[in-house]
């Protein structure tokens, strides 16, 4: 049962990049149950379609899947124009993201590059489409970043990552203050370790989870457990609803208590050998061959 009265985002528009799976899907689901409109976007078509047709099912909304690729800013252009062609959006909720270990002197600038182009350039691109159009058409926003507790400490062996939400988080905190008078609220939330299936075998594949003896890092955590998707899907719909239109320019951790503790980064990995980062680097190549399989079939 929901902590929110049903309706509390009825008449809102919501996008959601990455809305197919993961916290994503959380989020947009917890939106279209509440009231919300809701807009998926993601590169994969028929995971976003299948996606939509679960929500759609489990609560009724209209829950519309656009298969673009963020990293492409004619496809953000061309996509945001459709949907405001029909109507304006009231929200957006960049969560489209890449991510991997490695040691950085072992990154090329196309490793970089894959993490930093959906990160940075395509939250940024698809940030200012959205903008761009609530600003010229005189209406008012609600933009909300999904970002990590590294955009405070930094984090090793995930340098590109941390480099681009640190730069998202900057973008929020600016465009509280450049697009407040304008009618536009930018928060972000940073959560800790709330695992998914596609970002955990990429940042803890199976043999390093074995390696380090504790797979979930509960232990490390002070609350003693990982966050629950329902959990982070209760603060984006308060972020995201009308109850809390003073609030803009905050990054808000929700994390267990995590990174005051610890960090909430990966320096626990200094200790590895190179042939541990051999096998991890295997096991991650596995993982993207996989998934490019699956994109192809």
């Amino acid at each position: 049962m929901s902590m929110f009265r049903p309706d509390l985002l009825k008449g809102h528009r919501i996008l959601v990049t990455g809305g197919g799976t993961g916290l994503g899907k959380s989020m947009a689901e917890a939106f279209a149950a509440h009231g919300a409109e809701v807009v998926i976007w993601g590169r994969r078509g028929q995971i976003l379609e299948e996606a939509a047709r679960e929500m759609h099912e489990a609560t009724g909304a209209k829950v519309t899947p656009m298969a673009v690729d963020i990293r492409n800013p004619a496809q953000i252009d061309e996509a945001m124009e459709k949907i405001f062609a029909e109507a304006p959006l009231t929200g957006l909720v960049n969560n489209a993201a890449g991510n991997f270990i490695s040691r950085t002197e072992d990154l090329s600038a196309n490793a970089f590059n894959a993490i930093a182009s959906i990160v940075a350039h395509g939250t940024f691109n698809t940030t200012v489409a959205a903008g761009r159009r609530w600003i010229a058409g005189g209406h008012k926003g609600n933009i909300l970043s999904i970002v990590t507790t590294w955009v405070w400490t930094g984090s090793p062996f995930t340098v590109p990552s941390a480099m681009s939400k640190a730069g998202v988080a900057a973008m929020t905190q600016s465009l509280a203050v450049e697009w407040g008078p304008k009618g536009i609220r930018a928060n972000a939330i940073a959560p800790g370790p709330f695992p998914t299936k596609g970002a955990w075998e990429r940042l803890m594949p199976e043999p390093l989870a074995r390696k380090l003896g504790d797979g979930t890092g509960a232990a490390n955590i002070p609350l003693r457990r990982m966050g629950e998707h329902r959990e982070l899907a209760n603060l984006a719909l308060f972020l995201m609803s009308d109850e809390c239109a003073y609030l803009t320019g905050e990054v808000i951790a929700i994390d267990g208590g995590q990174w005051l503790a610890t960090s909430g980064n990966f320096h626990s990995l200094t200790r590895l050998s190179d042939e541990d980062w051999a096998m991890i680097a295997e096991a991650i190549r596995a993982t993207n061959s996989r998934d490019r399989a699956q994109r192809t079939t």
